[in-house]
């Protein structure tokens, strides 16, 4: 049996549900770790779904909802992690919206579907409450840098991790007319508009100073399992 030290080599599978959040973790995960040493691989759904009754995926792979197709997943990987060498190191780190679900209710089911795999995958699950924008507005000066005519007052009006409607609040803040005429867009043109705030926040983003609770877990995560 090999035992992983810290500082050792380390690769990383990261899922997360949209595209928005693969754009700004290809920005902020060279901020956490040290990828000279150590390597990622990012992947992103349409959508976080639900985890299917009995733990059996039956809704289309193609549709890559990734609720729905998890215990397929990790199962998946974590066959493929027992097939690598003693000293490549992996782990699976997914990451996804609370939403208004039961924090401690939703990761035990996450926890139930690792526990119901073998071989189990190494899997650290991070979860943002409520949504990915609260890690933007857990910087508000990266907020106010990527967008100066940010209305102050809303940002000002934000508590972490508050379960508030985020992408909504941020909307209200940076997007003129807020969410009452991004939302007239649809899902498409909501979903374009957050890839733009993963583009313009993430690379101003002090991954030290952050105020999200929930970006610090996984910043921290990720610290700890790569021996920072």
């Amino acid at each position: 049996m090999t035992i992983w030290m810290q500082g050792e080599y380390m690769h990383f599978e990261i899922l997360v549900e949209d595209i928005s959040g693969k754009m700004a973790l290809e920005i902020l995960v060279p901020k956490i770790i040290n990828t000279e040493q150590h390597t990622f691989h990012i992947h992103s759904y349409k959508g976080i779904g639900h985890i299917p009754q009995g733990l059996k995926s039956t809704s289309d792979p193609k549709k890559r909802i990734l609720l729905d197709q998890l215990p397929r997943l990790i199962q998946g990987y974590g066959n493929t992690f027992a097939s690598y060498l003693p000293d490549y190191h992996a782990v699976l780190v997914i990451i996804c919206d609370l939403d208004d679900r039961c924090l401690s209710a939703f990761r035990k089911e996450l926890l139930d579907i690792v526990n119901s795999c073998e071989p189990k995958p190494k899997t650290k699950f991070c979860i943002a409450i409520e949504e990915g924008e609260a890690w933007y507005l857990g910087d508000l000066t990266a907020v106010k840098a990527a967008y100066p005519n940010a209305k102050q007052a809303v940002l000002n009006s934000y508590t972490n991790d508050n379960i508030c409607g985020t992408w909504e609040k941020l909307a209200d803040a940076v997007y003129s007319g807020g969410v009452q005429k991004l939302s007239k867009l649809g899902w498409q043109g909501i979903g374009k508009e957050k890839a733009t705030w993963a583009e313009r926040i993430s690379p101003l983003m002090d991954i030290d100073n952050n105020q999200s609770p929930s970006f610090c877990y996984f910043r921290d995560q990720l610290r700890r399992l790569s021996g920072y």
